[in-house]
């Protein structure tokens, strides 16, 4: 199911190296997609092995899973945009741009500024208002991770940061799923590769432009047709704040899956590949 096209090879994105992977059909149509926070390829793996018919493109980050950081610039939002933007131009004018959680708002970035223009966005769990000005439970949690995060940074203590039980916090946060089959292997793909950042620097960098960021600012500047996925029980990014998002674009749709969290592309990668194969064949 999460086979890879072709192995995973090392290149140069404006002056980045990117280690990239690609699924699916290598005749067909480009997708560019980006993982989140923490993530990898290995988070989109069962959302682009169902594409059929699409050549999906899954770049690690700079940073995070095997590609190294950057060198000339912060791992933040400005940052991962100029990278992506430079990597669909590679890829050429009919790419999709698809993004996860913190992906979502770099692609909403890349999109907006209109340098290099999708065929189309679809945003995953996209992040509607920025976790740092969340209230309730999602507020203080995200709170309670940042003095982790800065915290342990400061300190030198790198395992700290890369312990299994923050991916174990990141499961039980983000998963839904009463399937107990399907939350082991999500918990075990946190603990897998949730530690797999390059560097705290990259890591504290990455983690505060996600913390403060958001799909929102962009989204009225965005022309091109936007697909929205999210989960229903998504307390990271609730559906309230989704209506308010998909109602800030242009041309947007939004689609809510019940009994889902923050882990569409886990725990319901099938429906979503059939939410987008069915928005891209209008």
């Amino acid at each position: 199911m999460t086979a890879t096209l072709t192995p995973a090879r090392e290149t140069t994105v404006d002056g980045a190296a990117t280690v990239v992977h690609t699924f699916g059909d290598p005749a067909g149509a480009p997708v560019l997609a980006l993982h989140g926070l923490r993530g990898s390829h290995h988070g989109l793996a069962p959302l682009a092995s169902r594409l059929p018919g699409y050549r999906v493109v899954v770049p690690d980050l700079p940073g995070f899973g095997a590609s190294p950081p950057f060198t000339d610039r912060a791992h933040d939002v400005d940052g991962y945009a100029r990278w992506a933007s430079a990597l669909l131009a590679d890829l050429g004018p009919d790419t999709v741009l698809l993004g996860h959680s913190f992906g979502s708002i770099v692609a909403a970035a890349v999109c907006a500024a209109a340098a290099t223009t999708p065929r189309a966005l679809v945003l995953v769990n996209p992040i509607a208002e920025p976790a740092s000005s969340a209230g309730g439970v999602t507020g203080i949690g995200t709170t309670v991770t940042a003095a982790l995060h800065e915290g342990a940074a400061r300190l030198g203590l790198d395992g700290v940061l890369r312990h299994r039980l923050l991916a174990d916090a990141a499961t039980v946060t983000m998963a839904t799923t009463r399937d107990p089959l399907l939350r082991h292997w999500i918990a075990g793909e946190h603990r897998a590769h949730f530690g797999t950042f390059a560097t705290t620097t990259a890591l504290l960098e990455c983690f505060r432009a996600a913390g403060s960021g958001s799909v929102r600012p962009w989204a009225p500047r965005i022309t091109v047709p936007t697909l929205l996925l999210a989960g229903a029980r998504d307390r990271v990014a609730p559906p309230a704040g989704q209506h308010a998002l998909a109602a800030a674009f242009p041309d947007a749709r939004l689609v809510l899956l019940p009994r889902t969290g923050h882990l569409v592309h886990y725990e319901a990668p099938a429906w979503a590949a059939r939410e987008i194969r069915g928005f891209l064949a209008r």
